[in-house]
């Protein structure tokens, strides 16, 4: 069994961070790495300082992009333990993203493990103001010094770790979405259900477009037909109907597994909701908009959790969805899942891990 070398650290302040943390901008003082080539298998795997990491310009992730990343958090609870929520899931994509991408992956009891010694040894770099987080980002790159367009034999897995405010500044706030027709984000049967980087990074021209024109986000349709629904952002996306039935894209291949999708649609139960995963054409969504059947519309994801749609940008016109405001439905999940997440409320569904620290 590999285990964690603890490299001496020399500790930082976190008391020292701004009360505005941001998303993604301050980083702890230590990490986890490890190295991977086939005569060794994972090897080398420590937990030290935050540092930066010299590659050969060679490296196959310079050239052919193989290259995939994860995202879950750490949750401060009122007792001061520490709560992480559904690690597991994380790994397992973690690695369906791996080998998507031709890479190695990582055996995913060890990838918790890390994880957890990771944050038990950092917890002073979770936050205590309310919805703050510590961010976990595991990555998996190519280092291999080699062109050619191959599986690599050599590979680089760390995590680092990152305290965060809510993703959108203004937390549960209703946000804007522009609807793509130029740009597509995914195809069935591509890279869509696997966290890589070129999914993220050909998603920026668009996304620039939608800020320009007074959006926050891009509503993204699929890449044959451009007629139905697949994601929103980053994030997987929900539409509510009269209030009780709560319908979202099935996963088509070019979709994220979201774990926050699966866990809203497992407490959306929970309320007396019904659900379904399914295709769902662009243009009904429009009319049962602006007939009223669609009550709410909303985003889901680690960074977000759940972030309300309050209209749509299509052809010129805005589309408004409950009068512009969140639901009380998003709201209910929303509550219900950071209750769960914070250890406010009872882990029904035995998806969280608390660390003692």
């Amino acid at each position: 069994m590999t285990t964690i070398r603890l490299d001496a650290v020399t500790e930082q302040d976190p008391g020292s961070l701004p009360a505005e943390l941001g998303f993604g901008l301050h980083f702890a003082d230590r990490m986890f790495s490890q190295r991977y080539n086939p005569a060794q298998g994972w090897h080398d795997a420590s937990i030290g300082p935050y540092r930066p990491f010299a590659m050969d310009p060679a490296a196959q992730v310079f050239h052919n992009g193989q290259m995939v990343f994860d995202g879950t958090k750490a949750y401060r609870r009122d007792d001061g333990s520490i709560n992480l929520f559904r690690v597991e899931r994380n790994a397992e994509r973690f690695n369906r993203s791996a080998e998507r991408m031709g890479m190695p992956t990582v055996p995913a009891d060890f990838h918790v493990e890390a994880i957890e010694k990771l944050v038990s040894l950092a917890h002073r770099w979770v936050p205590h103001a309310p919805n703050t987080t510590l961010y976990i980002r595991p990555v998996l790159v190519a280092t291999e010094k080699a062109l050619a367009i191959r599986a690599p034999k050599e590979c680089l897995h760390f995590i680092i770790l990152s305290p965060v405010s809510p993703y959108f500044a203004g937390g549960f706030a209703p946000v804007a979405v522009y609807v793509s027709h130029e740009y597509v984000r995914a195809v069935r049967g591509g890279t869509g259900e696997a966290k890589t980087p070129g999914n993220y990074a050909g998603s920026i021209a668009a996304t620039e477009i939608a800020i320009s024109k007074g959006y926050q986000q891009v509503l993204w349709l699929d890449a044959v037909e451009r007629r139905y629904v697949d994601e929103v952002g980053a994030m997987n996306i929900a539409f509510l109907y009269e209030g009780k039935h709560l319908r979202t894209p099935a996963l088509s291949g070019a979709i994220l597994h979201g774990v926050t999708r699966d866990s809203v649609l497992t407490l959306a139960k929970d309320l007396g909701l019904t659900t379904a995963e399914e295709r769902i054409d662009f243009h009904e969504v429009l009319a049962d908009i602006q007939s009223g059947r669609i009550t709410e519309v909303f985003g889901m994801g680690t960074g977000a959790v759940i972030a309300p749609v309050a209209r749509l940008g299509y052809e010129g016109k805005d589309i408004l969805i409950n009068g512009g405001e969140p639901g009380p439905v998003a709201r209910r999940l929303f509550d219900e899942l950071t209750g769960i997440q914070y250890g406010r409320l009872p882990d029904r569904h035995g998806w969280t891990r608390t660390l003692e620290v």
